[in-house]
């Protein structure tokens, strides 16, 4: 039977005639039985594939069949920009069912709070933290709340599974299923991932549940986009480029950096281009005026980083443009994802490299991606802070935890390794937890450190640095970081926000505000983030170009074949066929070209101490080794490193354990091995070691 006879008839009646559908598409028609007869799923589909119809088409025919009452369904989301996007649609849905949709975030205000607790909608729209926030808060009855809980859809859960947050919202998840005394089903959707079987068990938390991963083909095969790759040089020439192509059309570009969207944005206005900006430093009010600008207008362009990449509906698009390579192939994907689709109009993506090495990144990715690699979704390793989060938060929501048989609480979810004990320990010998009668709760260290707001700080588990928000009058334009309110400036402190430059007026310290005006002198934006480099797919992806790949499907511009035939000249001595290069550099140093990504350069650079000296910078293409090395020193350092096949984790400076969320919590020993296993590549640094090294020298 096709799925769409299976869904309820009043949801049949409303796809064909209220959206004037023909019928479902592959993959919401394949999800209905799966998710209708109560198995968990991962629904996986390009950006605009009709996933979240998938999910919720059967579940509203489950809501209805099974006659489920009060908050029945929680999708939850990683951004409260998607969740905001997302409710209108969900609340029309259930709306022809008589049931309604409803979002709580940290920008919900208490009396929408208050009529969710009275009304209590069908479809709760939340993000992780949101709901943690339910569990522990003492203005929230959560099991009445939260109590006819059956379902729970995950949106871009791929955000989730590699990150912190993951971790998190599957441990919030877990300790929701002991407070309702059941198993919840679960539902992921995300665009394309390398190890999807891999991705649903994550979901699943270590539960033995049926699951089924749906990513049916697209019919008739896919259309293959159009992709081109040109190399520019600089900010003031790819607003030019932009500027002078594809008038008339809407056009979303993405960078990979506040600061390059403040100033790409502002180039492209000098030249009289309607252009919006979007970013997670400009406040909410600013980033919708401008999504909903973008998306009702026509000959424009929106710049945006990573905050537009999860689907957020920005109206239909003509042409995504990337400045530089994107870290990884997923988020190509996603991004390449927003255009296309309009009947008769095609995926494509505009590469614009500032550097040359830049467009040498940009073709490493897209030779990964042209041999139909993508990133398996790895959950991050060690999450030991994480664990002394859940144990405080756990003792936040139930007042006390059990000394002994605490780990129940949290069901089959592997978060609790063999450290969960010491942990646990650590917490009630240092104050974090205190004990009586057989059971812990809050310390006074837990309040002094994570107290603030109700416990607020608790409640998030990312750390961001320290911002300052930014106000003209009594609207706020966003915020910026301390070092642009400290560096030393000649005449007035301008900023850069929002694609405008601002007068610094007043800076309330104490309570980090800053009071601006508008200024005609150009502005300055500046944020500090180092993200890691390559990965060790795309540095290979980067050695095979320079040996004279060219990725299947990619058109590259005059420009940009210029600029790889520089490379491919310029670089020659760092790749050879058939072995890996060990030669003297221009300030005859030893450089092992390893093209083995940063993670696991740093790894063998950790394992290796006698052949690479500890200070310098590690990238993903090479290693520096000691200089006074001899030709017999290199090979025989190699064979034992082959030999041994693994080595020590990296040192971790005292203060990087302050960018570790909870640290405070943890012994120190295990915060530094929790930080360490997060910097390496074991398996990169072993594929290494077994190449065929070729070592260029007579000293």
């Amino acid at each position: 039977m096709a799925g769409f006879d299976l869904l309820d008839p009043v949801l049949q009646h409303h796809i064909v005639n209220s959206l004037g559908w023909p019928g479902l598409r592959p993959l919401q028609d394949e999800s209905v039985a799966s998710v209708n007869a109560g198995a968990d799923a991962l629904l996986l589909a390009p950006t605009a594939g009709g996933k979240t119809e998938a999910a919720m088409f059967p579940l509203l025919t489950r809501m209805q069949a099974e006659r489920w009452t009060g908050i029945s369904v929680l999708y939850i989301c990683p951004l409260k920009a998607l969740l905001n996007n997302l409710q209108p649609r969900l609340a029309e849905y259930a709306a022809w069912l008589g049931r309604s949709a409803m979002t709580w975030h940290g920008d919900v205000g208490q009396s929408v709070r208050g009529r969710i607790k009275r009304d209590r909608p069908d479809i709760l729209l939340t993000t992780p933290e949101s709901l943690e926030s339910m569990l522990v808060s003492e203005s929230v009855d959560a099991a009445a709340l939260l109590g006819g809980v059956r379902a729970v859809v995950v949106d871009e859960v791929h955000a989730f599974a590699g990150d912190d947050r993951g971790w998190h919202l599957l441990a919030v998840l877990a300790r929701l299923e002991t407070l309702l005394g059941r198993r919840l089903q679960r539902v992921g959707m995300s665009a394309t991932v390398g190890n999807p079987d891999e991705l649903l068990g994550w979901l699943q938390g270590g539960a033995a549940a049926p699951g089924r991963v749906i990513s049916p083909a697209v019919p008739g095969g896919a259309v293959v986009p159009e992709i081109t790759v040109d190399s520019v040089g600089g900010v003031e020439n790819a607003a030019k480029v932009i500027a002078a192509l594809h008038a008339g059309e809407k056009r979303l570009v993405f960078v990979d950096s506040r600061r390059l969207a403040e100033e790409l944005g502002t180039e492209l206005r000098r030249r009289g281009i309607t252009t919006f900006i979007s970013h997670s430093s400009l406040s909410a009010a600013e980033r919708r005026e401008s999504e909903q600008a973008f998306a009702e207008a026509r000959d424009c362009v929106i710049v945006a980083t990573s905050t537009l990449e999860l689907g957020i509906d920005v109206g239909d698009l003509d042409r995504v443009i990337q400045i530089n390579a994107p870290r990884t192939v997923s988020s190509f994907l996603q991004r390449l994802g927003r255009t296309g689709r309009r009947p008769g109009t095609a995926r494509n993506c505009l590469f614009l490299g500032l550097t040359d090495q830049a467009a040498l990144d940009t073709l490493g990715l897209l030779q990964c991606w042209s041999t139909g690699w993508v990133e398996p979704v790895l959950p991050t390793p060690q999450p030991r802070h994480i664990a002394a989060q859940q144990l405080l938060a756990a003792a936040l929501q139930t007042r006390r935890v059990p000394l002994s048989g605490w780990r129940e609480t949290w069901g089959s979810l592997p978060l609790f390794d063999a450290d969960g004990q010491v942990i646990f320990d650590h917490l009630l010998a240092e104050g974090f937890l205190e004990h009586d009668a057989g059971s812990a709760f809050i310390g006074p260290e837990a309040e002094k450190h994570f107290g603030r707001r109700h416990f607020m700080e608790l409640l998030a588990v990312f750390t961001a640095a320290p911002e300052f928000t930014v106000w003209a009058g009594r609207q706020e334009i966003g915020s910026v970081e301390t070092s642009v309110l400290t560096d030393d400036v000649e005449g007035p402190r301008i900023l850069l926000l929002g694609g405008r430059s601002w007068k610094v007026t007043h800076i309330d310290w104490k309570r980090r505000h800053v009071f601006v005006e508008a200024s005609d002198i150009a502005g300055r934006a500046k944020w500090s983030s180092v993200p890691d480099g390559a990965s060790f797919e795309i540095a290979r992806g980067i050695r095979e170009v320079l040996l004279g790949a060219i990725p299947a499907g990619v058109t590259l511009t005059r420009r940009a074949a210029a600029t790889l035939d520089d490379q491919r000249l310029l670089r020659a001595d760092q790749v050879t066929d058939g072995a890996f290069v060990i030669a003297r550099d221009d300030r005859d140093d030893w450089r092992w070209w390893t093209w083995a990504g940063a993670k696991a350069n740093r790894t063998l650079a950790a394992w290796a101490p006698d052949l690479v000296p500890p200070r310098q910078r590690i990238g993903a293409e090479s290693l520096r080794l000691h200089a006074d090395l001899t030709v017999a020193d290199i090979r025989s350092g190699l064979a034992a490193l082959r030999a041994a096949g693994s080595g020590p984790l990296p040192a971790v400076d005292t203060g990087a354990l302050r960018g570790l969320k909870f640290s405070a919590a943890l012994p120190e020993q295990l915060a530094r091995q929790t930080l360490a296993a997060r910097t390496v590549d074991r398996l990169g640094a072993v594929t290494a070691l077994a190449d065929t090294v070729l070592v260029r020298g007579s000293s």
